[in-house]
């Protein structure tokens, strides 16, 4: 019986976690605060087996719980029939009853993602984070021409990049349109800031670029702008650390992108 209960307790565990991932990933966007939105089909596939183990199961306990309740006549009068021995917990001297009551710990997780959702990492870490503008690879790495347009739309780790490592400096004089969310910068100012993950939130890296210009006011912490402005080159360069400046000229507020992400 002990056992049955266990199965129960499995399958529902299975059946919520399932229907959790489909939630956050089929019926909305909020997996995108965890992962990129290439594994969107990966999360979808595992909440769909999950679901299906689960029912599947439900059902095995279902039969078997029929099957304990109504035992064959000829085999429970039997002296070798488990009804004519000793439970093994009349044994022991004690319950093995505690396992499926610890087993419900494992609903934590889900009525976390269900009910609190949590955000995505966002000024809190970046905060805390250096920015790290990693060298492409090559001893001396090779850059595609910058695409037309003006002002030129750019990720805040691309434009990193190519202010930091790109010795041919096609950003000077180009005005850029960036997208990200504010930070303080230590001793005044701001920076606009930006993660960047490859797989999931725990991969995350931070682009930052100091934002110049006296027409400029620091946005709120945290807040999402579009800063359109010029490279302020000033010989920082060639290095994992170095944070990029840039002389705004427009500084917008907008509403957090449905992937806070690069």
């Amino acid at each position: 019986m002990v056992a049955a209960v266990r199965r129960e307790v499995q399958a529902i565990l299975l059946v919520l976690l399932g229907t959790a991932l489909l939630r956050i990933s089929l019926f909305s966007d909020s997996y995108l605060r965890y992962v990129r939105a290439a594994l969107q089909p990966y999360l979808v596939a595992t909440g769909v087996v999950l679901v299906l183990l689960g029912v599947a199961s439900a059902i095995a306990t279902v039969r078997a719980l029929r099957t304990d309740s109504n035992p064959d006549p000829a085999e429970s009068n039997h002296p070798d029939h488990p009804d004519h021995q000793a439970a093994p917990d009349e044994h022991h001297g004690h319950s093995h009853h505690g396992g499926p009551r610890i087993a419900w710990l494992l609903m934590l997780p889900v009525l976390a993602i269900v009910l609190i959702a949590p955000p995505a990492l966002g000024s809190y870490t970046a905060q805390r984070s250096e920015s790290t503008t990693v060298k492409p690879a090559g001893t001396e790495p090779t850059f595609p021409p910058l695409p037309a347009g003006d002002p030129l739309s750019m990720t805040l780790a691309s434009f990193d990049v190519r202010a930091v490592w790109d010795t041919a400096a096609p950003l000077r004089g180009r005005r850029v349109k960036l997208v990200g969310f504010a930070t303080s910068r230590k001793g005044g100012g701001w920076y606009l800031t930006r993660l960047t993950i490859s797989c999931c939130a725990a991969d995350a890296l931070t682009s930052k670029v100091e934002i110049r210009g006296s027409a400029t006011q620091a946005p709120p912490p945290g807040s999402w702008v579009e800063v359109v402005g010029v490279w302020q080159p000033d010989g920082r360069t060639a290095q994992d650390d170095t944070i990029p400046a840039l002389t705004a000229a427009q500084v917008t507020r907008i509403p957090e992108p449905r992937d806070p992400y690069e």
